[in-house]
């Protein structure tokens, strides 16, 4: 049997964007075009109505911007959280660390090529983390500071074993699987193990949460 398509909700306020991206996300077989919106506000609107699988969210928009209506639709204590999506330019970086403490799966910026932008949605639909490791090692790391300053040591209490927090640490490091498993010299089936049990022990949803946590806890600099 076929699985039924992704459904996607775009929500950019720029229409000549909105539109490339319905193109694009719409040709895809394995996907599928929910609606599209313009403002925040409405976009938290549609998505309730709507209920896609992944929304496709830019962060400057009128009414309500991206930050603010990702926060209702993933943020803590949102019941039936919907994934996000955030797709922005870099240099709006602060607004990107933003939506992900606001509870977005993952962000692409918006020169990636088409591939990236389908795969990300793929990736997001399927319950994983979209993080680009060079742009989430500058991201985090620069506003690393405002959560709390990095000390390097465990907090007391901290319910991880010693290898599940050089884990943790690579991860904020913004390493992917196989590169984890390059440096600790273990398999990415091993690696993937290590992940579920630090999002499970620590009661975070995906490895966005666990870059903030990591950051938030002072683990890394």
């Amino acid at each position: 049997m076929t699985a039924p398509p992704i459904r996607v909700l775009v929500c950019d306020d720029q229409i000549l964007i909105r539109t490339g991206l319905v193109t694009i996300i719409g040709a895809q077989p394995d996907l599928e075009i929910a609606g599209e919106c313009g403002d925040g506000r409405t976009a938290v609107d549609l998505a309730h109505e709507l209920r896609p699988d992944v929304v496709v969210m830019d962060v400057r928009m009128p009414v309500l911007d991206g930050i603010e209506a990702t926060r209702r639709l993933a943020g803590a204590g949102v019941e039936n959280p919907v994934k996000v999506l955030v797709v922005t330019t870099f240099n709006l970086d602060e607004y990107v660390y933003e939506a992900l403490r606001a509870g977005a799966s993952g962000f692409l910026l918006k020169d990636a090529p088409p591939a990236q932008l389908l795969h990300g949605i793929r990736t997001v639909a399927a319950g994983a983390a979209l993080l680009d490791p060079d742009v989430t090692r500058q991201l985090v790391g620069r506003y690393a500071a405002r959560i709390r300053p990095a000390t390097g040591a465990a907090p007391p209490g901290l319910p991880l074993t010693p290898r599940e927090l050089e884990v943790l640490r690579l991860i904020a490091g913004g390493l992917s699987n196989s590169e984890i498993a390059a440096t600790l010299l273990i398999s990415q089936e091993t690696v993937k193990t290590f992940v579920s049990r630090i999002l499970a022990k620590l009661d975070l949803r995906d490895r966005v949460q666990a870059v903030v946590y990591a950051y938030r806890q002072g683990l890394v600099t």
